[in-house]
C-alpha cells in the first residue's frame, strides 16, 4: 500500500479541535497505511514577524526571509509549530516523530534566486530515514525548513516541501486547506480534474482566485510525483478515510 503525504498549512495548526480531529483521523489511516505529515505555518511566522516589529515582504507570492529573520523563521516553524503538532498528536495516542527537511538527507534543498533571501527549493534525497520510521508505525511531522549543501538554512515552500516527499517515497499527496475540494458552478464537489478540465472552468471563470493558485499547485506537484494529488478540507477530515484503501476523497487532480 502506497504511503500517504499529508500537507496541512499554518492556519489549521492554530485551530485545536481542527489537529484533534484531523490527527484522530490519521491513527486510523494509519491502521491501513503509512502517513507522512508535512506542515507549513505562515500565520505563525507573520505572528512572530508582528511581535518583533519586522517587516514581512513578499514577491512572486514567496516570502523573503532575510538573515535577520531566519533564527525566527525557524523557531516558528520547526520549533513553535512543528513541536505544538507533535504534542497534538501525542494527545491523539500517535506515536510522532518531529522532524525538519534537514533531518537524515530527506530532501535535498537549494537556494533560489538571492531577490528571496533564505529561501529555497527542494528535491527528493535519501529514503532511509524516513522508511525506518514508517516501518515501525511512526508519525513523521516535517517543518518545511531545510538546509543547503553548504549548510544554509532554507524557508520552503510547504507545498514543494510536501511534494518532494512525496516523489522520495512514491506516495500519494493530499493537499489540505479550508475547501472540501474543487467545486463546480452549482457548488458540488468534482471528484477529478484533468489539465483540459482546469483550463476550461479556469476559462469559464468557475476555477478563481485562491482555488487556481491550489490546482496549480496540485497539478504541478501530480506532474512532478507521476501520480494524481487530491486536494481537501482539514475542515472535514473524516472523508479522508476514504484513503484508507486507496479510495476517493475530495478532489483528485491528474497530471494528464
Amino acid at each position: 500500500m502506497k504511503a500517504l503525504v499529508i500537507k496541512v498549512g499554518g492556519a489549521f495548526i492554530g485551530d485545536k479541535q481542527a489537529a484533534a480531529n484531523l490527527l484522530g483521523v490519521i491513527k486510523e489511516l494509519q491502521a491501513a497505511r503509512p502517513v507522512v505529515l508535512v506542515h507549513g505555518g505562515g500565520p505563525i511566522v507573520e505572528e512572530w514577524m508582528t511581535a518583533l516589529n519586522l517587516k514581512t515582504v513578499k514577491i512572486d507570492g514567496l516570502r523573503v526571509s532575510t538573515d535577520e529573520q531566519m533564527p525566527y523563521v525557524v523557531g516558528a516553524l520547526a520549533g513553535t509549530a512543528n513541536k505544538d503538532l507533535v504534542a497534538q498528536a501525542i494527545a491523539a495516542n500517535l506515536v510522532p516523530v518531529g522532524l525538519a527537511l534537514t533531518d537524515g538527507a530527506m530532501v535535498k534543498c537549494t537556494p533560489m534566486d538571492k531577490k528571496y533571501g533564505a529561501v529555497g527549493s527542494a528535491k527528493a534525497g535519501d529514503a532511509k530515514l524516513l522508511n525506518l520510521l514508517l516501518s515501525q508505525q511512526f508519525l513523521p511531522i516535517v517543518s518545511s525548513i531545510g538546509a543547503s549543501s553548504s549548510g544554509q538554512l532554507l524557508n520552503i515552500n510547504a507545498d514543494q516541501a510536501a511534494t518532494a516527499i512525496a516523489q522520495l517515497l512514491h506516495a500519494e499527496l493530499v493537499l489540505l486547506s479550508d475547501v472540501p475540494g474543487v467545486l463546480d458552478a452549482d457548488k458540488q464537489l468534482i471528484p477529478e480534474l484533468r489539465p483540459a478540465d482546469i483550463n476550461r472552468l479556469v476559462e469559464q471563470n468557475v476555477i478563481r482566485d485562491g482555488m487556481t493558485v491550489k490546482v496549480n499547485a496540485a497539478l504541478e506537484a501530480a506532474g512532478d510525483i507521476g501520480l494524481p494529488v487530491i486536494i481537501a478540507s482539514w475542515k472535514q477530515p473524516q472523508a479522508l478515510l476514504g484513503l484508507a484503501h486507496e479510495g476517493s476523497a475530495g478532489t483528485r487532480i491528474y497530471p494528464s
